[in-house]
């Protein structure tokens, strides 16, 4: 299995999610997300996990599924947390150090 793929995604108590066939449907405070999974996969929803299958042992299908439940655990983080972008950078010699957050 992959070793991204064979990990169950943890839903928080304030988000949905539903499975229709090959959509996968989101829903937050944040707001609602939806994704149609590639050929040779599959996801469930049990409990409080999302879980994400794959047809076959190809390279192509291990590279699917490893990229598919990446994109639904980020949706998941999305539709509860929001987005946030962090921003370094650092200076040498007589320049200070700056940081910025953007929070969205």
């Amino acid at each position: 299995m992959s070793r991204i793929g064979r990990l169950p995604i943890d839903i928080p108590a304030k988000v949905k999610v539903e499975v229709k066939d090959r959509k996968v449907l989101v829903e937050g405070p944040k707001g609602k997300l939806d994704f149609e999974l590639p050929r040779r996969t599959s996801a469930v929803v049990e409990g409080a996990q999302i879980k994400v299958n794959r047809d076959g042992d190809e390279a192509e299908a291990r590279a699917l599924h490893g990229l598919s439940r990446a994109i639904l655990n980020n949706m998941v983080k999305g539709v509860s947390e929001g987005f946030m972008k962090k921003l370094e950078i650092q200076a040498w010699g007589s320049k200070p150090l700056c940081r910025a957050t953007r929070l969205t």
